[in-house]
C-alpha cells in the first residue's frame, strides 16, 4: 500500500524469447496452457487464473511477447517463494517447473534472467491479487462464525526484517539502537487485519519501520464490514483510531484493554464491575483531526484472572443486556489469536530466517504479498478441512498442513506435466484430515518469559560510513 516506488518498465530485449513475433495477453495465456494441459484447472477453486489475467492486465503487467518465464508463471514463483524458504529462487523455478520450453525442448533459463522476471512485473500484480482474493476467501467464514451477531477481527502489527542493502535501508529503516546506533538489519513494519476464529487475512498494509502502526492500521478499517467487532491491543486506545473506527460502519464495534494511565468519567454503573463512561479527547487530537467529538461514550469491564493482576476492558459495546460482561471478559482473550497467525507466518512459513530474501523494496513487497497470499490459502485448506469434519479451523494444525503441502510441491513435479501448482489439492484436503488436534484446554496459561538469552558478543552494525551514505 505504501510504495512511492517507480520502477523501470522497459522491455528486457537480453531476455531468451521463443519467437521475434508478438502476441496479446489471452494468446500468451493460451500458449502457456497448451504446454501446460492441466494449466491451472485443478486449483481454480483456490486461487483462479482468471484473478491472475486480471492482476496483470489491471497493473499493467501482462506478459505481451512470448517469453520463457511469463507473467503469469511469476505470480506462482513468488507464491512458491513463500513455499519453498530452503531453496534458491532459481532452484523454485525448476522445481515448480514454470519456465516454457525453447525451439529445442529445454527448460532451463539463467538466475539472471529469473531476476529480471521480477522485476518487470513488480509488486502491483501481487498486491492486487491478494486484495482481491483476501476478503473473498475470508468474509464469509467470519459472517458464518459470529459472537452475538457479530463477525470477530483483529488488527495488530509486527515487523520483519530484509536484507541489509543500502536501498532497503534507506527505503525501509531500522530500529534505533540507542548509543550503539541503529539494529543490524532494516525492518517492514506490517499491521493486518485476520478473522480471529479463522486466521484468515482480510487485508494487510505494510511498509517503512519509522511510521506508527497506527497509521498503517488506519488504511485496513474500509475493509471491516458491517456488523463486526474488532479486537485491539491497548496501544490504539486513541479516539483518532477508536472514532473513525466505529463511524466508519454500520453497528462496527471495537473492544481493547485500558491503560493503567487512561482516564474517564463513570456516567452509570451497569453492573459489578460494569460501567458506561466518558472519554474526553484531548485538544491535541482534536486539532490535529477536526472531525474527532469532545467525548465519546464507551463501557468499561473490570476483571482479574487468577494470578494476574486487575484489568479493565473499554469497548464500544454500551448494551449491557445484549453483551453480557462476563462474556467480553472471555472473547477479550481471542484477541490472542493474532499472535499466534503471526507465529504461523515468521516462525513456520519464514523458518525463523533473519531476514525476507529480497534486496530491493520493490523486490520486498512482491515477496511480501506473495507470502500473505501464501499463507491464505495454506488457511483456506485447512478451513475447508474443518468445514467438512464439523471442527473450527482453529483445530487444523498449520505446521503439519504446511509442511504436507510443501511436499506435495516439491514431488507434484517429478509426476506430473509442466505448471501443475498443485496438482494434488483435492487428495491433500483428505489427508490432511489426520492433522486434526485434539480441543484446546482454556485453563493452561503460558505467562511472557525470556527463553533465550541475549549474546554477550557485539552485535554488527553498519559502520559510521555506511550510515552517513544512507
Amino acid at each position: 500500500m505504501i510504495s512511492g516506488l517507480v520502477r523501470d518498465r522497459r522491455e528486457d530485449h537480453a531476455a531468451p524469447i521463443l519467437s521475434e513475433s508478438n502476441l496479446r495477453f489471452d494468446e500468451a495465456l493460451a500458449l502457456t496452457a497448451s504446454v501446460t494441459p492441466e494449466s491451472f484447472q485443478n486449483f481454480a477453486r483456490h486461487l483462479d487464473p482468471v484473478r491472475i489475467e486480471e492482476a496483470l492486465q489491471s497493473t499493467g503487467t501482462a506478459t505481451i511477447r512470448r517469453r520463457r518465464l511469463p507473467a503469469e508463471q511469476v505470480v506462482w514463483l513468488v507464491i512458491g517463494m513463500a513455499l519453498l524458504r530452503d531453496r534458491p529462487i532459481a532452484e523454485v523455478v525448476r522445481q515448480l517447473d514454470l519456465v516454457l520450453p525453447a525451439a529445442n525442448g529445454t527448460r532451463s533459463i539463467v538466475p539472471s534472467a529469473v531476476v529480471q522476471a521480477r522485476a518487470r512485473v513488480g509488486p502491483e500484480p501481487m498486491e492486487w491479487l491478494f486484495h482481491r482474493t483476501a476478503p473473498e476467501w475470508g468474509l464469509p467464514k467470519a459472517a458464518a462464525d459470529r459472537w452475538r451477531g457479530l463477525s470477530l477481527f483483529g488488527v495488530d502489527g509486527s515487523t520483519l526484517r530484509v536484507p541489509d542493502t543500502a536501498e532497503n535501508r534507506r527505503h525501509f529503516g531500522c530500529q534505533q539502537g540507542g548509543p550503539r546506533g541503529p539494529t543490524g538489519y532494516p525492518q517492514v513494519r506490517m499491521v493486518t487485519l485476520m478473522v480471529l476464529r479463522s486466521h484468515q487475512l482480510v487485508d494487510a498494509s505494510f511498509g517503512p519501520y519509522g511510521l506508527d502502526e497506527r497509521r498503517y492500521a488506519a488504511q485496513l478499517w474500509s475493509s471491516v464490514p458491517d456488523d463486526s467487532l474488532v479486537l485491539l491491543d491497548r496501544g490504539y486506545l486513541q479516539a483518532n483510531v477508536l472514532v473513525p473506527l466505529q463511524k466508519g460502519g454500520a453497528n462496527r464495534h471495537w473492544l481493547t484493554r485500558a491503560k493503567t494511565t487512561t482516564k474517564w468519567k463513570t456516567l452509570k454503573k451497569l453492573g459489578p464491575g460494569d460501567s458506561l463512561v466518558e472519554m474526553t479527547v484531548s485538544k491535541a487530537a482534536q486539532k490535529k483531526d477536526p472531525t474527532l467529538p469532545k467525548t465519546f461514550v464507551a463501557r468499561a469491564v473490570r476483571y482479574q484472572r487468577k494470578g494476574y493482576r486487575p484489568s479493565c476492558l473499554l469497548t464500544s459495546l454500551v448494551d449491557a443486556q445484549r453483551y453480557p460482561a462476563e462474556e467480553l471478559r472471555v472473547l477479550y482473550h481471542e484477541r490472542w489469536e493474532l499472535e499466534l497467525g503471526f507465529g504461523e507466518l515468521k516462525t513456520e512459513m519464514l523458518q525463523r530466517l533473519e531476514t525476507i530474501r529480497s534486496k530491493s523494496p520493490a523486490a520486498v513487497e512482491q515477496e511480501l504479498w506473495g507470502l500473505l497470499i501464501a499463507y491464505n490459502l495454506i488457511r483456506l485448506e485447512m478451513q475447508r478441512i474443518a468445514d467438512e469434519l464439523g471442527v473450527s479451523p482453529l483445530r487444523v494444525s498449520f505446521i503439519a498442513a504446511l509442511r504436507y503441502i510443501v511436499d506435495e510441491w516439491t514431488w507434484s513435479t517429478f509426476t506430473t506435466s509442466p505448471g501443475a501448482i498443485p496438482r494434488h489439492l483435492g487428495d491433500m484436503r483428505d489427508k490432511i484430515r489426520r492433522f486434526v488436534l485434539p480441543p484446546r484446554r482454556p485453563d493452561r496459561t503460558f505467562p511472557r518469559a525470556v527463553k533465550i538469552k541475549m549474546s554477550n558478543y557485539a552485535r554488527k552494525r553498519p559502520s559510521s560510513t555506511e550510515r552517513s551514505a544512507n
